[in-house]
């Protein structure tokens, strides 16, 4: 994964300023900052869920210019969303799994997470931390499916301090690239590298 001179904005505001990044095949890179330093923008820009963006972004060496190209790269990148939303509409937890592209995966994943026994519900009746654990298993089903890249924003924050160890642990054993947004200690040490964002600039942590 490749970023050069990416600017991201918010109408008028410029919410990530020039980042430079490159993330090797198989690299496991931690993103911290404070709340509102970027970072969640920086890892939508990768997904083209935020369009106000300039400079240039590749994944596996392709950028995006037209909507097969975008349809490509979402199905190379796992994702992770930052406090997911159960949806507007009615969704089962399987329905959600089935998303990821290998559904046998995904159910596997979920049965060693805890929450094989809940696909049948409803996302919208599950705690914050039981979505969180469906959305984990997906990841995995996506890269069983083929997505080479995983973009996790906030994966272990409905957790308790098992539950961010356990996550931890499957997120950073994927056979991925692994792009991480965590204030989770544990999460950042098992990561090959730590970048901190702060106003929309990007540094290393030594």
């Amino acid at each position: 994964m490749r970023l050069r001179g990416v600017v991201c904005r918010h109408g008028g505001l410029e919410a990530v300023s020039g980042v430079d990044l490159e993330v090797r095949a198989g690299e496991r890179v931690a993103l911290t900052g404070t709340n509102g330093s970027g970072k969640t923008t920086l890892l939508r820009a990768v997904l083209g869920l935020h369009r106000q963006v300039d400079g240039e972004i590749a994944v596996g060496g392709r950028g995006c210019r037209n909507a097969a190209e975008w349809a490509w790269r979402r199905r190379a990148c796992g994702w992770i969303p930052q406090r997911p939303a159960a949806g507007r509409f009615p969704l089962l937890a399987r329905e959600l799994l089935a998303s990821s592209g290998d559904l046998a995966e995904a159910e596997r994943a979920a049965g060693r997470l805890g929450v094989g026994g809940l696909a049948d519900r409803p996302v919208s009746s599950l705690s914050g931390g039981q979505l969180q654990r469906m959305h984990l298993a997906r990841a995995v089903g996506c890269v069983a499916a083929g997505a080479g890249v995983l973009l996790a924003d906030e994966p272990t924050a409905a957790l308790d301090f098992a539950g961010q160890e356990e996550a931890a642990e499957v997120l950073t054993s994927l056979p991925v690239t692994l792009l991480v947004v965590t204030h989770d200690r544990a999460m950042a040490a098992r990561c090959d590298r730590t970048l901190e964002m702060a106003a929309g600039r990007l540094r290393e942590v030594p």
